[in-house]
């Protein structure tokens, strides 16, 4: 659920994760606290703006985040009242006298208490330290089992005023083979203002984004403006770009019978969560989350 703020103009945003939630009748009912949570506080608001190609099934219910999907996490965060101290890249766990001791790329180790990993479940597999011995071998075979889709979204942002004539505010393509989703972000989100330019987002395939994977930013953004010409000929010249490479992208095997999350120690207690240990989408998450809890809940 990442969110880009325009260099020039911090009131533009576009989304280059997440584009829309839809919530099926099964979770309107499981998760519907949450939803009612979001709308009334404005975080989520029903989509009304054209997406051409959505499948739509019956029940199912569209939203889209005004200020971004950015905005729910940080609802969440304000909401927990706790610390939060980003870019931290963890790079080892080791066992101390009945802590986690944390090491990350910069700075001190620190000792902790109980340790959540929410990461791609790669990630998890590529920490050093105790946590190597700890995964048991039937742990580890279901945590290799896992794989995630990638892709590349690239964020265009233009001057106030620009006019960008489609009559849709998403549309999924399905004859490009580089493209596959592109959105007038203001539109979809339904800001549209005379005083804040209007903002584009581009999702690649998934074929596209494991043949490019490990190209460079610059050759990626150029190939897809080179395709955009060919699906949006004649758009103006973006006043600034942003390219993000989703090499962990939604999760295409998750763990078997998806169990929310998977303790790997008790005492002290280390556990893993997130999407690859479900589904990749917002309800995913939050049946992870509610799972992690009881595990903490069961601890405590």
């Amino acid at each position: 659920m990442a969110t880009c703020r325009s260099p020039r103009d911090a009131r533009s945003r576009v989304d280059l994760g997440a584009q829309y939630i839809t919530r099926t009748p099964r979770y309107a009912r499981a998760h519907h606290g949450f939803y009612d949570e979001l709308l009334a506080h404005g975080v989520l608001k029903p989509l009304t703006s054209p997406i051409e190609g959505m499948v739509t099934k019956e029940g199912d219910a569209n939203f889209v985040a005004p200020q971004g999907v950015s905005s729910i996490i940080k609802h969440y965060l304000q909401e927990s009242g706790a610390d939060i101290y980003f870019r931290q890249c963890v790079t080892q766990i080791n066992l101390r006298n009945d802590q986690w001791e944390v090491s990350k790329e910069t700075g001190s180790p620190e000792l902790f208490d109980v340790v959540i990993l929410t990461m791609p479940v790669p990630q998890i597999l590529q920490l050093q330290g105790d946590i190597v011995n700890l995964i048991s071998e039937c742990q580890r075979q279901q945590l290799e089992s896992v794989s995630y889709s990638s892709r590349y979204a690239l964020g265009l942002f233009y001057e106030a005023g620009t006019k960008i004539d489609v009559p849709w505010a998403g549309q999924y393509i399905t004859s490009n083979p580089c493209i596959r989703f592109i959105s007038i972000d203001n539109k979809k989100r339904n800001i549209v203002s005379s005083e804040i330019g209007p903002s584009l987002a581009i999702h690649t395939t998934v074929p596209f984004g494991v043949t490019y994977l490990e190209h460079s930013m610059e050759d990626v953004q150029e190939l897809i403006f080179q395709q955009l010409e060919n699906v949006l000929p004649g758009l103006p010249q973006p006043i600034a770009t942003k390219c993000q490479k989703w090499k962990h992208s939604q999760v295409t095997n998750a763990v078997t019978n998806s169990p929310g999350q998977m303790t790997l120690h008790l005492k002290p207690l280390l556990v893993c969560g997130g999407d690859g240990f479900t589904h990749s989408n917002f309800d995913g998450c939050i049946t992870s989350a509610l799972c992690v809890l009881e595990a903490l809940k069961n601890h405590i």
